[in-house]
């Protein structure tokens, strides 16, 4: 009988094991160990951003870039609707208010042209998502950003070594946050960095993941709202095997998707439509793959088909401003984004993590063009 295929397996094929138990023999396992700050200057290093701060989460990243903002009330941030749930959560618990914009069908991610007309003079930040592997046309935002003197935070969750042109993402904002949720390239079961330049910003953000605790005070004595938003020195060991080996992963990543692009092709006949190989500005690295149905009731049928067959799935993220959660805080807009709407609504991604096995695509690949071919 067939074992189920989840939609992301990971893969350890580094020195995980090693490092791991470098922290037990050492004791060193809490937030204080030395693999910690390895991580985070060689992450940052590697981005090319000048300093790094390991956090529990992509989504406490977030929280700090927002905060180091000192949004007050009524300030507006710019962001894709697209989008999983996160930076919603980090604009609105800041009392900022978000401002949506629609997105590409070609990459799914922000419309770019769309941004400019969003701006007044309450607009802040602009928040740059970068989706499912490939880049935001990064060109013209760097413009808005200078000429309407912006902050820009570059949320690269699922960016880890994707490029735009030759530079990393992440590397382009004041501040830029990264997941290392289990689904991602980097993967330490959770966990997340923020990246930034200003050594200010990144005192107070040290001293924001900490609860507060200021380094120039007697301790237990704080003057500002922080959070338990630590890292600890396992999941920086595991970190640091992944980043060694992050080449490796990606190049895995794009064999999985060029494989998938190549054998279902046949879905295109169908009317469903694939992920672009490239955008122009970088060739797709597959964070994840994912395909638009041509209606709903493909979708359901697809969706029904493969838990049939035991292959694993998840739906497309859905719109924020649909979100209801809008609606209790009264932040609910009329206004539609109906590209953003249509991919939520037609778009799931088929199992594509790094540890999945040629034989266990041959199979999803297989069952598919025996419905669909």
């Amino acid at each position: 009988m067939n074992s189920f295929i989840p939609v992301s397996r990971p893969s350890f094929c580094g020195n995980e094991k090693k490092y791991l138990n470098e922290c037990i023999e050492t004791e060193w396992v809490s937030s204080e160990g030395p693999f910690v700050k390895k991580f985070e200057q060689d992450f940052a290093q590697f981005i090319g951003m000048d300093y790094g701060l390991a956090v529990s989460s992509g989504s406490a990243a977030l929280d700090i870039a927002i905060e180091l903002l000192d949004l007050n009330p009524g300030d507006e941030v710019i962001l894709p609707t697209f989008s999983i749930i996160s930076p919603l959560f980090s604009i609105l618990r800041s009392g900022a208010v978000p401002v949506f914009v629609d997105s590409e069908f070609s990459d799914w991610n922000i419309q770019t042209e769309k941004i400019e007309e969003k701006i007044n003079s309450k607009t802040k930040a602009l928040l740059i998502i970068h989706t499912y592997g490939l880049p935001v046309n990064m060109e013209p935002v760097m413009e808005l950003v200078k000429k309407y003197h912006l902050n820009l935070i570059e949320d690269a969750a699922e960016a880890h070594g994707l490029k735009y042109r030759d530079r990393n993402c992440g590397s382009f904002g004041d501040i830029s946050i990264f997941s290392f949720y289990a689904n991602k390239n980097i993967n330490t079961g959770e966990g997340g960095m923020i990246l930034l330049r200003n050594e200010n910003w990144f005192r107070r953000a040290k001293n924001l993941r900490n609860l507060s605790f200021d380094p120039l005070k007697p301790r237990f004595i704080h003057s500002e709202m922080g959070w338990n938003y630590r890292f600890t020195n396992l999941q920086a060991a595991l970190g640091l095997a992944q980043l060694e080996n992050l080449n490796k992963t990606i190049q895995k990543k794009i064999e999985i998707g060029t494989f998938y692009q190549e054998r279902l092709k046949f879905l295109l006949k169908k009317g469903f439509q694939l992920p672009p190989e490239n955008n122009g500005f970088s060739e797709n690295h597959y964070w994840v793959f994912g395909i638009i149905c041509p209606d709903i009731e493909s979708k359901i049928e697809i969706m029904a088909f493969l838990d049939e067959n035991k292959i694993g799935y998840r739906p497309f993220f859905w719109c924020l401003h649909e979100q209801p959660l809008l609606e209790k805080l009264h932040f609910k807009s009329t206004e539609r984004f109906p590209v953003a709407e249509r991919l939520a609504r037609l778009g799931l991604y088929i199992p594509s993590g790094p540890g999945i096995t040629k034989e266990e695509m041959e199979r999803i690949s297989g069952v598919l063009e025996e419905k669909y071919g």
